[in-house]
């Protein structure tokens, strides 16, 4: 299990950061410059619905962070959040891949970015879960 402790810890810390990032995203990409603000209920769904993801990825990456051991030990729960994270992120890339990728304009390299790093994330989380559930496996018998 030791090897993969970096890769563990790798997907946690970035997905920590891309929780910490979406809190910056709406002033960094100027998205009220696309909305009418006559519309003020939609400015704040939009952002309730920024902050309430980006603080429920902050945190469950965080709190992965913080139970590592556990994670990388023998601990159940702490590897079902992980594959939990995992899910979120596999959605996230086939999304960006397959279903609506994130169109190129106004910004290319954004949109390429996230898909390349969402794609490599989601890779990564997977070979990640694949260890722990065999470990879950071998554990149980």
């Amino acid at each position: 299990m030791k090897k993969y402790k970096v890769l563990y810890y790798i997907t946690t810390v970035m997905s920590m950061l891309v929780g910490l990032w979406h809190f910056f995203v709406p002033i960094m990409f100027q998205w009220y410059d696309y909305l009418p603000m006559q519309y003020e209920n939609l400015i704040v769904g939009i952002d309730y619905t920024n902050y309430c993801f980006s603080l429920l990825l902050f945190g469950s990456s965080l709190l992965l962070i913080i139970w590592g051991k556990r994670a990388l030990g023998e601990n159940r729960e702490a590897k079902e959040l992980y594959f939990f994270l995992t899910i979120v992120w596999i959605f996230r890339a086939c999304l960006a891949t397959f279903i609506e990728p994130w169109p190129l304009e106004p910004i290319a390299w954004a949109a390429i970015l996230q898909l390349v790093l969402s794609d490599l994330l989601a890779l990564m989380m997977i070979i990640m879960s694949i260890v722990f559930y065999k470990q879950i496996k071998n554990i149980g018998n």
